[in-house]
């Protein structure tokens, strides 16, 4: 039986609009309610995430597993910016694949894991779940403020061991080259962690990358939102239009800045995150008319 063309496709942040930045967790239940009523009613829905497989396998899929996937729907993740994807069936996720080319090498990981040990594990902690990038992340028993005092510390400290190894590196206005000449890596610094990462890896290349995945199982909609809550997740919705579809991107944190961009750019009102998430969700819902 053909897949049935929805009206809508959604590419979906997960820190931030669908987890509580301050949790990690899906702290709004009508937040997983409506995702599934979305997935029963055919929308194709893709996570387009920096997080790791093992996050979205235990705060994103275990839940939705648990409140009752249906038995045909169209869902993906893309994590760690591109650089790991499976697809999601109502068992949970399948086959976990990684691109290698574009880790970093063992040496620097192990360093700064023990830079973390050693100087940052009052604020901070290494994620161990990371496959291709880097991540260091606030602890969630510390104050973002003390956070945010000690991370630019550590973002120095990280771009000093990039640069120790011969490994071209940018952070902001900052760059050191490689030996060729190359920057095949950067920092990237957001409100709850910084991440190490390949200058390939984006949401833009993770939005293809799920676009691709949908078309092998039938038609795309031609109406899509995307949704996040930094400035990087606007790329999401770039490469929809750039590809001709029909986008609007939904800002759940415009306090950042709103970019100025071809498409529409929609705030929800005074609420941000994951609030902000459930309420777009919600609406999509009732606008398709769907039960639950």
């Amino acid at each position: 039986m053909p897949t049935p063309v929805s009206p809508l496709g959604l590419l979906l942040d997960v820190d931030g609009p669908i987890a509580s930045p301050i949790t990690r967790t899906i702290a709004t239940s009508s937040i997983l309610t409506d995702l599934i009523t979305l997935a029963t009613a055919h929308v194709p829905i893709a996570f387009i995430t920096g997080r790791s497989a093992d996050f979205i396998r235990e705060q994103v899929v275990a839940p939705l597993v648990a409140a009752g996937l249906p038995a045909n729907f169209r869902m993906y993740g893309v994590c760690e910016k591109g650089a790991v994807w499976f697809p999601i069936g109502a068992d949970g996720m399948g086959e976990v694949e990684v691109d290698r080319a574009v880790a970093l090498p063992q040496a620097v990981i192990t360093e700064v894991r023990e830079l973390v040990t050693a100087s940052f594990a009052t604020e901070m902690f290494f994620d161990e779940t990371k496959q291709a990038m880097i991540s260091v992340e606030q602890r969630t028993d510390v104050s973002h403020a003390d956070f945010l005092t000690r991370q630019p510390e550590f973002n120095d400290a990280a771009f000093a061991i990039m640069v120790k190894h011969g490994l071209g590196v940018r952070f902001n206005d900052r760059e050191s080259a490689d030996a060729s000449g190359e920057i095949p890596f950067r920092l990237d610094a957001t409100i709850i962690s910084t991440d190490i990462e390949s200058v390939t890896l984006d949401k833009d290349h993770a939005a293809k990358r799920a676009l691709a995945y949908f078309a092998q199982s039938g038609p795309l909609p031609r109406l899509w939102r995307s949704v996040g809550d930094s400035r990087s997740d606007y790329r999401m919705a770039d490469h929809l239009h750039e590809a001709g579809y029909d986008v609007s991107h939904v800002d759940v944190r415009p306090s950042d800045g709103i970019l100025d961009r071809p498409y529409p750019v929609i705030v929800i009102g005074d609420q941000i995150h994951d609030e902000a998430g459930a309420t777009f969700l919600r609406y999509w819902v009732d606008k398709l008319a769907l039960p639950g």
